[in-house]
């Protein structure tokens, strides 16, 4: 098929929005590879390039000359809004199928039958359904005139846990036509990759790969253990960087605190993660039109966002690799002639990235805990049946099953909504890929601290050589680097933020499937048996009070004066009512003294009597230990009961030092309610997670 350059240009102009725009270095070759059937394609492009003007020209070109829809396979539809939009200026009828359009599948399966669907965008996780395979795949299979694979650095194994279904794909290229257009993009692929990609996608696979130099990102890392001295620093510095940025952290606690922190600083910004839901348009909309200084975000603010004139990158904590690194800081400078990229370092962060690294693949023992439940069970387990069977948590569980299920020949498979045994058996190749890929985050992550300890200058030159790319054309930044100092006055503001922080302790309103057989009692708690809402005063380990807490449970064996001093403080502040008139707390038989004498000294300071009216009937495991939330209601199933009959029939505080499932402290009012106490209001010093 013939290339028309003039053609090409034009929908790159109406695209755009730019009647004066030109291709970029290796973009026209690119779509001009594609139209023209010459073979399969990846191109590897730094971030901003413009990868996906090529495939949206590439398919109106092909739909003027007659051919049948593209098919673009991408992780990252709900991030795609600006590249749809230009995609649909050039006259390109663009629809996806994911989870959040459920509505749209039949309308759109329509259309794609009737050919008014120029491409369609899916999720790689819809190739795994079957549905979507036999109805709508098979319909248009023989139509297809391009399939395109969107961040294909997920194929290899460097995206495991990124997105297994990625996996699939290297089943289904193999059953395509050999000479079937197939464009691959991505913005970072080592050598390493490269190999895996031109294994997955061949067997003959061009690659056109550019320059990963970006001259208008000045690098900078400064080494600030504290989460308080990062704030500050931030607080510090937002006040003069010019422009508008991101600032990315680990986890989704940390952007929440990081933006709360900053607007109590008087800035304008949002945090936005995984669990932003419905607003996440809105703030990156808001963030395109500079209406906020800037979004505090986890990777979910990640590829696929493009703001050309943001003006930094700032990353709260080390991220684990250099790959997902130049990814993220990439967002910055791209129409700019210069723009910051910082990473401040902490204490916490290898911490957080070995959690993510250890998690990333279930563990032999969990996959033998899953496959012998399914065992037991012919006609196949639930999800939720599962969870009463072993002790994994719903996360633990739903990884397992999902690399299990997408192994070939695949151990389970699911019938309706259970999971059954088939008649495979999972391969060592399994665990040997498992530990290959653990080894090998745990080399990039070594990288990662080595890039953390370069001086300023050599930042650039060290990413590009670690992504296989050519160093020596890196030239000094174009910025003078930021202050690796903080103001004093502004880290005491910090710590005081940090330990001012509580968090809610929600009742639980349900007993868990099945009751407590002990306690005799299932289905709903009675609204009278309840308790009230609470507060932890901190999250366990964590910056502010949750360090003390830790030293005090598992090295004192004493909760401190200090913690005492917090509680009352956080107590005055929440203010329940009707007030508690008086204190009980949960009791233990591993730490007999510990939560009591924390209880009493706290029901001195509020002028409250104390009385012990708890008592456990029966040594059970540490709540720690169990994975789940029926295993952890089973686990305390009758195991306490009361020292008394004699309780005091006004409101209580009642006093724990951790909280995890809420089924202690539930159990706990339950029993105080039933035997006539008022309304009973929990207190913990810690919430925790199981992935401390």
């Amino acid at each position: 098929m013939n290339f028309s350059r003039e053609r090409a240009l034009e929908l790159l102009r109406i695209g755009s929005g730019l009647d004066e725009a030109s291709f970029r270095d290796g973009q026209q070759d690119a779509i001009r590879h594609i139209v023209e059937g010459r073979g399969r394609l990846l191109v590897v492009q730094k971030t901003g390039w413009g990868k996906s003007f090529v495939y949206f020209i590439a398919t109106k070109l092909l739909r003027e000359a007659g051919s049948g829809p593209a098919l673009l396979i991408s992780p990252l539809l709900a991030l795609m809004r600006n590249q749809i939009a230009a995609a649909e200026r050039m006259g390109v009828r663009a629809a996806t199928i994911n989870s959040d359009n459920r509505d749209d599948w039949t309308a759109v399966e329509g259309k794609l039958v009737k050919g008014e669907i120029d491409i369609l965008l899916i999720s790689p996780e819809r190739l795994a359904n079957e549905r979507f395979r036999m109805q709508v795949l098979t319909s248009i299979a023989e139509q297809i005139s391009m399939l395109v694979i969107d961040e294909a650095h997920c194929i290899s194994d460097w995206g495991h846990d990124f997105r297994p279904h990625y996996r699939l794909l290297e089943r289904i290229v193999k059953t395509l036509p050999p000479n079937l257009r197939l464009l691959a993009t991505t913005a970072t692929a080592n050598n390493r990759v490269m190999d895996d990609l031109a294994a997955v996608l061949g067997p003959k696979l061009d690659i056109s790969r550019g320059d990963l130099n970006r001259t208008s990102l000045s690098l900078q890392t400064i080494r600030l253990p504290s989460q308080a001295e990062r704030l500050a620093w931030l607080a510090e510095q937002l006040a003069t960087l010019q422009g508008h940025g991101i600032i990315y952290t680990l986890t989704v606690r940390d952007a929440n605190q990081v933006a709360q922190w900053l607007k109590t600083q008087g800035f304008n910004v949002e945090a936005y993660t995984g669990e932003t839901g419905d607003r996440r348009e809105q703030l990156e909309q808001a963030l395109l039109n500079n209406q906020v200084k800037v979004l505090v975000a986890t990777t979910a603010l990640g590829m696929g966002y493009d703001k050309p004139d943001l003006a930094f990158v700032i990353h709260y904590q080390m991220p684990g690799s250099v790959v997902a690194y130049y990814q993220q800081v990439g967002r910055a400078g791209r129409a700019l002639d210069s723009a910051y990229g910082v990473l401040l370092s902490g204490q916490e962060e290898s911490d957080i990235t070995d959690w993510f690294i250890r998690s990333a693949f279930p563990t032999r023992q969990e996959v033998a805990d899953v496959l012998g439940a399914l065992e037991d069970a012919p006609n196949g387990l639930s999800v939720p049946e599962l969870l009463s069977r072993v002790n994994l948590s719903k996360g633990r569980i739903d990884k397992t099953i999902a690399l299990l299920s997408l192994e070939a020949p695949a151990p389970i498979a699911k019938q309706g909504s259970k999971w059954q045994l088939t008649a495979a058996r999972l391969s060592d190749v399994f665990w040997d890929r498992a530990e290959r890929l653990t080894a090998l985050r745990r080399a990039e992550h070594q990288q990662m601290q080595d890039y953390v300890s370069l001086p300023f200058g050599e930042h650039m030159g060290f990413l590009i050589g670690a992504l296989d790319g050519d160093p020596s054309v890196v030239a000094e930044p174009a910025l003078p680097p930021l202050p690796a100092t903080v103001d004093a006055e502004l880290v005491k503001a910090a710590v005081e933020f940090l330990r001012r922080t509580s968090l809610p302790i929600e009742p639980r309103k349900k007993w868990p499937v099945g009751g407590m057989p002990q306690y005799g009692v299932k289905g709903f708690i009675a609204p009278a048996h309840q308790a009230e809402s609470g507060k932890a005063l901190c999250v366990w380990g964590d910056a502010g009070w949750g360090g003390l807490v830790r030293q005090g449970k598992y090295h004192d064996g004493y909760f401190s004066d200090d913690l005492v001093a917090a509680c009352v403080e956080m107590i005055q502040e929440w203010n329940p009512q009707p007030s508690p008139t008086w204190v009980t707390c949960v009791p233990s038989l591993r730490h007999p003294e510990l939560v009591p004498s924390f209880a009493q000294r706290l029901a001195a300071a509020l002028g409250l009597p104390f009385y012990a009216v708890l008592k456990k009937r029966t040594d059970t495991p540490e709540q720690k230990t169990m994975q789940n939330s029926t295993q952890q209601a089973r686990n305390i199933d009758g195991s306490m009961g009361l020292a008394t009959r004699d309780i005091p029939g006004g409101p209580v505080l009642l006093v724990d030092d951790m909280v995890d499932s809420r089924w202690t402290l539930t159990v706990a009012a339950w029993g105080l309610r039933k035997n006539g106490s008022g309304p009973v209001w929990p207190m913990a010093l810690s919430q925790t997670g199981h992935n401390e």
